[in-house]
C-alpha cells in the first residue's frame, strides 16, 4: 500500500508556463508504482463555475464508488462517507461516519473538519484525518464491496459508528449478533438497495428515533438513523466490511461472501492497486513534462469511472422493466451519451472492445425491456438529459470498428424507432409530438419568435425547445441511422435518412454565416447568436451560443466547408472563433452561459460540443493550426491542479478528450472509423491492444516548443494526410512524426 506524504510546493513546467502546483504527491514507492504514481484524483476538485470532479475511490467500471461528501475541495468539512455512489452526480446510499463523543440526536448532522494535507486519495485507497475527533478514516473498494477502517484515539472512552440515509423513501437498519448490519434504502422513489456488513468487534447497537436515542437494534421507516458503540475493551482500530446489492438482502450477503472470503484490508487494497495498474499501464508513454503525465494518467483514471457493471453473481436489477433478471453477462448502467459518445466510447473501442461490446449489449437489452433505446441510461432507467439520440452514433461507430457481441438487428430496430417515433425534445422521453412531426415534414425544429408563448405542453419549462441544437444533433443522428442502414443493406431507410442527414442546411443563414432559428412559417428569427436565447441559449441552442453550434456538423465537414464558402473562408471563421470577443463583461456573459467555461475567444473548452472544433483545421488545408490550437488548449486549460478541468467532467467525457489529444490524435467524427492527427505531448505512446498487438506513436524531437509536425510516416511509408484509420491502429500500426518548433504549412494538406 502507498505511503504518501503531505504535498510539496514544486514548480512544474506546463506548456510554455511555469506554474507552482501544490498537487505533486511524493510517493514512497515510485520505483514500483509505474504510471500509477501520476494519478491524482484531486485534479479538478474545484469547478470553474459548475460541478467539480470528485476524488472517487473505485475499481474500473465497477459498482462500488465512494468519495467524501463535501461541497468541493475547498470545503474543509466532510459531512459523511457514502457506502456507494449509485450514479454519477445522481445520488448516494447509506451514509457512515465515526464519532468519539457522547452521542446525541445532533451527532448525525455534525460535519467533520479534516486536514487537507493528511488526506490520501488513490483510486484503490483513501485516508483522511478528522481533526476534531482525532480519528483516521481509511477505505478500500471492491467490485460490490467496500471496507472502512476507523483508527480511534488510543483507549478512547467512546467509539461509535453512525449510519444514515441520503434518500427520502422507506429504509431500515438492523443489527444482529453484536457485529452484523443489514439495511435497505429506497433510491429514486422505488428502487430498494441493500447493504450487509460486519464489524471486527462486537458493540452495542442503537437508533435515533423521534429525536431520542434508544438501545433498539433495529429501525424502519423514513429518515432512519442507527449507530453502534464499542466499549473500552474493543480494539482501537474498528473495521467495517460491507457489500451492496441492487437485487436482494440475501444477494448482499452473497456478494459479501464472494469478495471477502479470506480477504483483509491490505489484501483488498493491493488487489485494487493491481487492477488499476493493469488498466493504466495499457498505455505507456515517454517524454512530456511531469504535469502532462499527471494530467494524462488522471484523465485515464477518470475514463474508467463509468459505465458500471451491476450484474451480481448472475443476477441484476433493471430499472427498465423494474425486474430482477438472470444473466451471466455483465449489465452496464450509468452513462450520459451526450457527453461520452464523442470520445469516451471511441477510446474504449480501442482499449477494451470486449467491455464496449458488453455495454452495447446492455443498451440493446434496455431497449428490449423498456421499448426505447436509451441515451442516458442509469440505474432507475433512461434519464432524458440534454438532447439528441447519440447512442445511435455510438452503435454505428462501434459496428464499423468491428465490435460485435450484440444483436445488431435489434439495435437498429431501437435506433430506428427513436428516429421515427420518439420525441426529439430536450429532457423528455417517450412518444413524438407535433413538433417532431413538423421536423419530419419540414426538416427543422421550429423555434418561437421572441416573446411568443409556448403552446406545446411537452416542451420542458426550463430546457425549452433548443431548436437549432436539436436540428443539428438530429441531422447527425439521422446520418448515423442511414449509415447503419447502409451497413445492414436496408436501402429504403438508407435513402430516407441520407436526406434527413442534410437537415442542418435548413437553418443555415448565409447572410449571418451562422445556424439561425426559424419559426413554424419558415421565417428567420432575428437574434444575436452570441447572446440571445435565454439562460444557456436554450430557446435556440443549448448551454452554448451560436458560435459553438456553428461547427456541429461532424458528419458532413465538407458540406459545412461549402456553406462557408470554401477552405479559406472556413479557416478564417475558425480563426475568428478563437479571437471573437464577448462584447460584454465576463460576469454578464457567464450569468447567461455558465457552462461555456474555458473560453478562448468564443471557443468553450469546458463544454463537450467544442471538443472536435480545433481539429477542423485538418479538413480545411491548415493542419498546423490544429497542432497549435490543441497544444495551447491542453497547456492552458488542463493543469495538474485542483482547478485543472475547465468544465463539468461528466464521468470521463472531458477526460477522454485529454487522453486522445495528449496522445496526438482524435476521433473527430464518431461513426467514421478514422482518427485525425493533432500534436502529441509525448515523444512515445504505446497502446497495448486487447488483440495482443501494439499501436505505437513516435514523435521525434517532441517537446513543449517542438509542437509542429514536419513530416510523418505510417508503417514506414510517407504519410502526407492528417488522419489514419481504426483498422490501421488495431492492426498494430506505427505512426512516426518528426516535430519542430515552426509549422510546416505544406504537410497534410
Amino acid at each position: 500500500m502507498d505511503i504518501s506524504f503531505p504535498w510539496l510546493l514544486k514548480p512544474v513546467v506546463l506548456g510554455t508556463l511555469l506554474i507552482v502546483t501544490t498537487l505533486t504527491i511524493c510517493n514512497a514507492q515510485t520505483t514500483t508504482d509505474g504510471n500509477l504514481k501520476y494519478i491524482d484524483p484531486r485534479i479538478g476538485n474545484v469547478g470553474q463555475l459548475l460541478e467539480p470532479t470528485r476524488p472517487t475511490m473505485h475499481l474500473p467500471n465497477q459498482m462500488i464508488r465512494m468519495y467524501p461528501k463535501r461541497a468541493d475541495y475547498i470545503d474543509d468539512q466532510i459531512s459523511s462517507f457514502p457506502l456507494n455512489m449509485v450514479s454519477h452526480r445522481l445520488g448516494e446510499v447509506f451514509a457512515i461516519k465515526p464519532d468519539t463523543k457522547t452521542l446525541s440526536p445532533a451527532s448525525w448532522d455534525e460535519k467533520m473538519p479534516y486536514d487537507h494535507d493528511l488526506e490520501i486519495t488513490r483510486p484503490w485507497y483513501y485516508s483522511t484525518y478528522l481533526i476534531d475527533k482525532d480519528i483516521t478514516v481509511e477505505f478500500a473498494p471492491g467490485k460490490k464491496v467496500g471496507m472502512f477502517k476507523f483508527t480511534f484515539p488510543a483507549k478512547s472512552a467512546a467509539k461509535s459508528v453512525l449510519f444514515n440515509v441520503y434518500n427520502d423513501g422507506d429504509a431500515k437498519f438492523s443489527f444482529t449478533n453484536g457485529s452484523e448490519l443489514s439495511g435497505m434504502e429506497t433510491y429514486n422513489g422505488d428502487i430498494k438497495i441493500y447493504v450487509y456488513g460486519r464489524f471486527n468487534a462486537n458493540g452495542t447497537a442503537g437508533v435515533n428515533k423521534d429525536g431520542a436515542l434508544t438501545k433498539d437494534a433495529a429501525i424502519a421507516g423514513k429518515d432512519v438513523k442507527s449507530y453502534i458503540t464499542f466499549g473500552a475493551g474493543s480494539p482501537d482500530v474498528v473495521e467495517f466490511k460491507y457489500a451492496i446489492s441492487y437485487v436482494s438482502e440475501q444477494q448482499a450477503k452473497q456478494n459479501f461472501k464472494d469478495e471477502f472470503t479470506g480477504i483483509d484490508f491490505n489484501t483488498l487494497t493491493l488487489a485494487g492497486k493491481a487492477t488499476w495498474a493493469k488498466v493504466v499501464n495499457q498505455i505507456e508513454i515517454a517524454g512530456g513534462t511531469e504535469a502532462q503525465r499527471r494530467s494524462f494518467y488522471t484523465a485515464l483514471y477518470r475514463c474508467n469511472e463509468r459505465m458500471v457493471n451491476i450484474n451480481e453473481d448472475g443476477h441484476y436489477y433493471s430499472g427498465y422493466d423494474k425486474k430482477i433478471h438472470d444473466s451471466n453477462r455483465p449489465f452496464y448502467v450509468d452513462d450520459w451519451v451526450w457527453d461520452t459518445y464523442l470520445a469516451l466510447h471511441p477510446l474504449r473501442s480501442i482499449l477494451n472492445p470486449t467491455m464496449e461490446s458488453d455495454m452495447l449489449n446492455s443498451y440493446v437489452t434496455m431497449y428490449q425491456q423498456s421499448g426505447w433505446m436509451p441515451t442516458f441510461p442509469v440505474l432507475f432507467g433512461d434519464n432524458p438529459c440534454m438532447n439528441g439520440f447519440h447512442s445511435t452514433v455510438m452503435f454505428l461507430d462501434d459496428y464499423r470498428k468491428g465490435i460485435r457481441g450484440f444483436d445488431i438487428e435489434k439495435a437498429y430496430e431501437g435506433v430506428h424507432k427513436n428516429a421515427t417515433q420518439a420525441t426529439m425534445l430536450p429532457w423528455e422521453n417517450g412518444a413524438k409530438c407535433e413538433l417532431d412531426d413538423f421536423y419530419y415534414d419540414k426538416g427543422y425544429l421550429p423555434a418561437l419568435q421572441k416573446g411568443e408563448k409556448e403552446t406545446v405542453s411537452l416542451v420542458h419549462s426550463f430546457e425549452k425547445r433548443q431548436a437549432v441544437a436539436v436540428t443539428l444533433g438530429g441531422s447527425y443522428d439521422d446520418w448515423a441511422v442511414g449509415q447503419l442502414a447502409t451497413e445492414l443493406h436496408k436501402t429504403n431507410d438508407q435513402s430516407i435518412f441520407a436526406k434527413r442527414a442534410l437537415n442542418y442546411k435548413n437553418l443555415w443563414n448565409d447572410d449571418k454565416k451562422m445556424f439561425i432559428p426559424k419559426d413554424k412559417d419558415g421565417n428567420w428569427i432575428n437574434i444575436d447568436p452570441k447572446f440571445d436565447g435565454g439562460l444557456g441559449g436554450r430557446d435556440y441552442y443549448d448551454e452554448n451560443n451560436g458560435w459553438t453550434y456553428l461547427w456541429q456538423v461532424q458528419h458532413d465537414i465538407p458540406g459545412l466547408v461549402g456553406l462557408m464558402g470554401g477552405n479559406d473562408a472556413f479557416q478564417a471563421k475558425l480563426d475568428q472563433l478563437f479571437r471573437e470577443g464577448l462584447d460584454r463583461s465576463k460576469y454578464q456573459f457567464w450569468a447567461k452561459f455558465p457552462d461555456a467555461t474555458g473560453l478562448v475567444g468564443q471557443y468553450s473548452m469546458g463544454n463537450e460540443p467544442s471538443f472536435h472544433i480545433p481539429y477542423l483545421y485538418n479538413y480545411a488545408g491548415a493542419p498546423w493550426k490544429t497542432q497549435k490550437r490543441v497544444r495551447f488548449l491542453l497547456d492552458v486549460w488542463y493543469k495538474d491542479s485542483i482547478f485543472g478541468i475547465p468544465g463539468d467532467e461528466d464521468g470521463g467525457g472531458m477526460s477522454a478528450f485529454v487522453v486522445f489529444s495528449s496522445m496526438g490524435f482524435y476521433p473527430i467524427t464518431p461513426g467514421k472509423p478514422v482518427y485525425t492527427i493533432g500534436s502529441p505531448v509525448f515523444s512515445k505512446v504505446t497502446i497495448n491492444l486487447q488483440n495482443g498487438r501494439q499501436f505505437r506513436l513516435i514523435a521525434n524531437n517532441c517537446s513543449v516548443v517542438n509542437k509542429y509536425i514536419q513530416s510523418a510516416k505510417f508503417n514506414g511509408k510517407v504519410l502526407n494526410k492528417p488522419w489514419f484509420t481504426h483498422e490501421q491502429l488495431t492492426a498494430g500500426g506505427l505512426l512516426e512524426l518528426q516535430m519542430g518548433p515552426k509549422p510546416n504549412k505544406s504537410w497534410g494538406i
